[in-house]
């Protein structure tokens, strides 16, 4: 048995040594490529099973506070539907700041909109770039310089890091003018079960409307 052992490794040796056989192959015969192949579709499928996607549809865009209030989304259960609530409250900034801010201060919760976040905000939206909250409506592109199809609708997604911390997530936005979805920070209140706005992390730059663009 032992001779037997020996041999196979020795033709093994002479096999690898004189290119007939690789060491992919070897573990291909072993079954090892399979196994590698099978774990990596596992990983795969798993990753998919928790990323997940939702849509929301909205008639008409609030101008108060008390006309977000007024919408079913506004019951602050649903950590998703928070999500592209928060884009709605941006879409008023533009035409009333105050209103804008009321809006996200309901969104924050037990706390308001700190001078800064407002400030990095009104940064963002410097140079009439009011653009960049309309990509987030279905159907805004550069091409169509971010004119959103109606009724509204948002599209917010989570991965299988969004709620790695309980208590904690972190959403992600989809906008017509970037490649890659762009975050948003919340956080639930235990003792109601609701879910609150923390940090507004996706109003970063994006393509410009094709009227924008000098070299069209």
């Amino acid at each position: 048995m032992e001779k037997k052992i020996l041999d196979f490794f020795s033709g093994i040796g002479k096999s690898l040594g004189s290119g007939k056989l690789n060491l992919g192959s070897l573990l291909q015969k072993a079954g090892v490529t399979d196994a590698i192949n099978r774990t990596k579709a596992q990983v795969h499928a798993q990753a998919q099973a928790q990323t997940h996607t939702q849509t929301y549809t909205f008639q008409t865009l609030p101008k108060t506070v008390a006309e977000l209030q007024a919408l079913p989304e506004a019951a602050m259960n649903d950590v998703y539907a928070v999500a592209a609530l928060s884009v709605l409250a941006l879409m008023r900034f533009e035409e009333s700041r105050a209103d804008a801010v009321e809006m996200l201060n309901f969104l924050k919760g037990p706390d308001d909109m700190s001078p800064t976040e407002l400030q990095q905000i009104s940064d963002r939206f410097m140079d009439g770039k009011f653009y960049k909250v309309r990509s987030f409506f279905e159907g805004a592109t550069p091409a169509n310089n971010y004119s959103p199809a109606q009724p509204f609708r948002i599209q917010v997604s989570s991965n299988p890091y969004s709620f790695e911390n309980e208590g904690w997530a972190t959403l992600y936005m989809h906008s017509g003018g970037a490649d890659n979805p762009r975050p948003i920070r919340l956080r639930m209140k235990p003792s109601t079960g609701q879910w609150f706005m923390v940090e507004i992390q996706y109003l970063g730059d994006i393509r410009i409307p094709a009227a924008e663009d000098k070299w069209r």
